[in-house]
């Protein structure tokens, strides 16, 4: 019982960092939270973590491929910055 507790409190610790989300078509996923400031380039993509971030309309979305199926990132995992290369902040 006790080895069940401590495994269940270094889980909320170590997934404080992260999003745990239903893929579609069954599973789960653990997404990582962006960085604190993001660049991205004229296609509004950004990578991390074997995953792929679009930014579009003022809004993040991921996906595990980039050519599609992106979900909403929760707002709690957005950057705090979002800056453009060569064109300043954003």
């Amino acid at each position: 019982m006790k080895n069940g507790l401590l495994v269940l409190a270094a889980a909320g610790v170590l997934l404080t960092g992260c999003v745990v989300a239903h893929r579609p078509g069954g599973g789960v996923e653990v997404i990582p939270i962006l960085p604190v400031v993001v660049e991205i380039g004229d296609d509004d993509y950004y990578e991390q973590g074997g995953y792929h971030y679009f930014y579009n309309n003022d809004r993040w979305y991921y996906s595990d491929r980039r050519d599609g199926g992106r979900r909403e990132l929760p707002r709690s995992h957005w950057p705090k910055e979002t800056r453009r290369r060569g064109r300043g902040h954003r």
